[in-house]
């Protein structure tokens, strides 16, 4: 079990606490001072300050490690990243199997003036809605057979009794009106050649 920490030891932690801070503030400022030094200059005479290649110049198998350095501003160390997959053959030519690889934002295929009925957090609420009100209301009454008499085909195959609604339930059916159903029997491929 461990014991609470008396008031020197929380005094220490937080001064220790304190002076972490301020070196992680200062070294923003510095880091920040840099920046700014940095953007002033062009890439030209960083370049040469740091004795580095031009990034649009690299050639396969160079290697761009130098550019990964904190000395080296973010728009010369995209550049060469940038030049670096253009270069690599295994980074360049992707394979096509690369998932999300295609850029799928419908920004391109959006028509002006879209208007949809989802609403966030209720989703196609007022679609559904009318969709509800249509099948509340009452749909005229079909019948079941044509009124034409003439185009109606009777069933080629007699209903059992048990199936009938008119039958009395306590007829007896036939073994012969009902087969089990199992699985149907095995097709078999035939193949002929001629010779």
């Amino acid at each position: 079990m461990s014991r609470p920490k008396d008031f020197w030891s929380r005094r220490r932690s937080a001064v220790e606490a304190e002076e972490r801070a301020e070196e992680a503030a200062a070294r923003s400022a510095r880091e920040a001072e840099r920046r700014e030094a940095l953007e002033a200059r062009s890439d030209d005479e960083i370049l040469a300050e740091l004795n580095l290649p031009d990034p649009d110049r690299l050639a396969p198998g160079d290697n761009i490690s130098a550019f990964l350095r904190e000395a080296v501003p973010d728009r010369l160390r995209r550049r060469a990243l940038r030049r670096l997959w253009q270069v690599n053959p295994i980074l360049a030519n992707v394979d096509g199997l690369v998932d999300y690889g295609e850029d799928y934002t419908d920004a391109a295929c959006v028509v002006e003036n879209l208007q949809t009925a989802y609403q966030v957090g209720r989703g196609m609420l007022s679609h559904v809605e009318k969709l509800a009100a249509d099948l509340a209301e009452p749909e005229e009454e079909t019948p079941d057979t044509p009124t034409d008499d003439a185009s109606w085909d009777p069933p080629s195959h007699p209903e059992p009794a048990a199936a009938r609604a008119d039958a009395p339930a306590d007829e007896a059916v036939p073994a012969g009106d009902f087969e089990e159903a199992g699985p149907p029997a095995p097709r078999r491929m035939r193949f002929e050649f001629q010779s």
